[in-house]
Parts: structure tokens; C-alpha cells; sequence
């Protein structure tokens, strides 16, 4: 445990993602000031601090005898924020479901939100979720003009790109898939122990049907003319089950992966495997024609990370063919115009990648996700009682 903690903090900080934390725990002692001074002044009459008193009985609490349904994405890696944001609504007053009971891919957690079956998620994944908020509903209206992008939880959180396996691509010296495209030698290679082998073409670990990232491979692999690279689309656990056997037997493999994961602490660039390069970083154009396809649009594609982990790179930059993604909530517009404690709540939340990708390590140990929540919410109350003065203020 302790040693896997250190490699994903090593590994984490190399890559520059601690510039995604939350904020520091001033506002928070600002509110807590304010709140004393408050206290002072109104202790001046019996009839204020009355008033006053009444504000810290629960029934007094926005969110008493509202109901939330919260839904939350069929992968577990945000599993962390969606408990802690759950676990602070609850102590808004708000009864708020288990976010397991409306565990949906992003295809139908968009309309779900949309057409008023659930209230909100907080795993949006921006640019590449636009493309959902692009679909039609039966009324002819769009998903997008029903749902509110709101709050910056996890801005330019989300890390993507191809992991290849170390010693593979040494052999051949390859370091991007343009080069495993065109490289007859390390193509059969590849093919003979691939997901399906000896069918003439690399078949990459891509990702799980509808969560979107299969959608933009897909995308790549047409924008980028790669004739002889086809992607694996299966549950994502087993195929990076199968990818960790591969690279820690020195085997090829490619696989697209995230963080905030812990994902990387089993397959380490620099170590077992290195991020592959992209040549041409896929565009507005929409080469599948796909709706919604133009926002599949993943330019800069550009991630901070150093040459020993993507050697392909020049100088500090490496293009993975991804942009650093936005992890945003995302809410049905009326039910946030009825709950103005809720959007306010949203608006404040956030949370550190660092943080988040250690908690991922922790639930692979088996550690409740509901502990880890209140966990986190211990240790940064300050931080929380900020956010929740904050939509208390916002209810009026």
C-alpha cells in the first residue's frame, strides 16, 4: 500500500497534476471570521440571536424535505468525488440517493438528467462529452438545452493517452502509433498475441462502449490514416487486467488509459511502459460522421510530461493525441433554478487530482468508498464548512 502511494505521488507530480488541486482554506477561514463577527453583533438583541439560533436547527437547512436523485458513471475512478459531494448535500439537509442505485455510461446519463430522471452528476468529461449534449430528444429539443454545465471541479484533471509497453517499444524504436502503424516488423509482433491475433493489424486496448473515448479513437484512428491499428471496445477492467500481465512480462500491448486513476501505479511510464505519441492530433472535422462527432476535437493535445516517459516527445511537451480534460458537474437547468443551494454548492466544490488518484489507490485496497468520503471531509472541514455557509447564504 505505502509503496503504491509513492509511486502514484512520484508518478503524479512528475506529470504536473498537482496545478489541478483545490483551492486553499482561506475562504473558508474568511466564512468561519465573518461568522464569529455575526455572532457578536446579534448577540446585541435576544430577538437576532434567536433568529439566529433558528438557522442551526436542521429543519432550517436548505435542503430539508427535498429529494436528490444523483446519478454517477459506470467506472469507479470519480467514485471519491461523487461520495464526498453526496456526503456534504446530506449535510445541507438534502436526502440524496446512493449514486450506485443510477450508475450509467454518458449515452443515457445525459438524457436521464435531460428528461428529469436524475438531478445531476459530477462526471463530465469536457471537451469530449459536448458530443453528447449534441442528441436529440423525442420533442425535437436538444439534451444540451436542458442541462447546465456548472462548477470547475477538476479543470484540465483528466490526463489521456496510450500507454505502450516499455521494452516493445525499445526493441523496435517506435514511439508513436504512426510508427507501430508503419513498421511491418513490430506489426507482427504485436498481431501474434494481440486481442485477436494473427488478423494482419494491431488491436489496441481502447475503451468501453459509450463512455465516449471509444467514440474519439475511433475518430483518431480515421483522422490519422491508421489503416493497420483497430481498437478492442470491452470492459475496461478486463482489458487493463490484460494489459498489466503484458507489459510486466515485457509483451506488446497499447492501451488508453486516464488519470485520476490508479491505473498508472501498475502501469508506470518511464518503468513497465511509456506514453505513446500521436502525430496528428484529430480535429473538428468529424471523420466518422458520427453526431455530435466535431466536438471529438482533441487539439492541443499536448501534456506536460518529460521525455523518459514519452520519448518521443521534444523538449518538456508530449503530444498524446489528448487534451487534458475538464471533470465538471453537470445538472438538469430546472432542478439547479429550484435549488439555488445546490448550484452554489457545485459552483464552490472541488477537489485535487492527487487526492482523488490516492483514494483510487486506497478503493483498489478495499477500503469503502463512503469511508474514504468522510475521510476527506474530516480533513478538509474547513474547506467544506466554506462550501456549505456558501450555499446556505445562496438558499437566502
Amino acid at each position: 500500500m505505502i509503496r503504491n502511494h509513492k509511486a502514484l505521488v512520484a508518478t503524479v507530480v512528475a506529470f504536473g497534476l498537482v496545478a489541478a488541486a483545490c483551492g486553499d482554506d482561506d475562504d473558508s477561514a474568511t466564512d468561519d471570521a465573518a461568522t464569529d463577527d455575526a455572532a457578536t453583533d446579534d448577540a446585541a438583541t435576544d430577538d437576532a440571536a434567536t433568529d439566529d439560533a433558528a438557522t442551526d436547527d436542521a429543519g432550517a437547512l436548505p435542503g430539508t424535505g427535498v429529494s436528490i436523485t444523483m446519478a454517477k458513471a459506470d467506472w469507479s475512478t470519480e467514485d471519491p468525488n461523487a461520495y464526498v459531494a453526496r456526503a456534504v448535500l446530506q449535510e445541507l439537509g438534502y436526502e440524496v440517493t446512493d449514486p450506485k442505485e443510477l450508475e450509467l455510461g454518458p449515452s443515457n446519463a445525459y438524457i436521464a438528467m435531460a428528461q428529469g430522471d436524475a438531478d445531476f452528476w459530477i462526471n463530465s468529461w469536457y471537451p469530449g462529452h459536448n458530443s453528447w449534449l449534441e442528441n436529440e430528444l423525442p420533442d425535437g429539443s436538444k439534451v444540451g438545452d436542458h442541462l447546465t454545465v456548472v462548477g470547475e471541479m477538476m479543470m484540465a484533471g483528466g490526463l489521456q493517452g496510450y500507454l505502450m509497453t516499455k521494452s516493445f517499444a525499445e526493441e523496435f524504436g517506435i514511439s508513436s502509433i504512426d510508427e507501430l502503424n508503419s513498421n511491418p516488423d513490430a506489426l507482427a509482433a504485436y498481431d501474434a498475441s494481440d486481442p485477436v491475433p494473427g488478423n494482419g493489424v494491431a488491436d489496441i486496448y481502447g475503451c468501453q462502449e459509450s463512455w465516449t473515448c471509444d467514440d474519439i479513437i475511433t475518430s483518431q484512428i480515421a483522422f490519422s490514416g491508421w489503416e493497420n491499428i483497430e481498437q478492442t471496445i470491452a470492459g475496461y477492467d478486463a482489458m487493463f487486467a490484460e494489459a498489466v500481465t503484458k507489459a510486466d512480462a515485457g509483451e506488446p500491448m497499447l492501451i488508453y488509459t486516464w488519470t485520476p486513476s490508479a491505473y498508472i501505479t501498475q502501469l508506470r511510464p518511464g518503468d513497465n511502459v511509456v506514453w505513446a505519441t500521436v502525430n496528428e492530433v484529430v480535429d473538428d472535422s468529424n471523420p466518422t460522421g458520427v453526431e455530435g462527432g466535431e466536438e471529438h476535437d482533441q487539439r492541443p493535445g499536448i501534456a506536460g510530461i518529460g521525455p523518459e516517459e514519452c520519448p518521443g516527445s521534444t523538449g518538456t511537451d508530449c503530444q498524446l493525441g489528448w487534451v487534458a480534460a475538464d471533470i465538471q458537474a453537470t445538472a438538469n437547468s430546472e432542478f439547479l433554478d429550484a435549488n439555488p443551494a445546490v448550484r452554489q454548492f457545485l459552483e464552490d466544490f472541488q477537489m485535487s487530482v492527487l487526492q482523488v488518484s490516492l483514494m483510487n489507490v486506497e478503493m483498489g485496497d478495499g477500503t469503502d468508498v463512503e469511508q474514504l468520503a468522510a475521510t476527506w471531509i474530516e480533513d478538509n472541514r474547513a474547506t467544506v464548512d466554506g462550501w456549505i455557509a456558501s450555499a446556505v447564504a445562496a438558499a437566502g
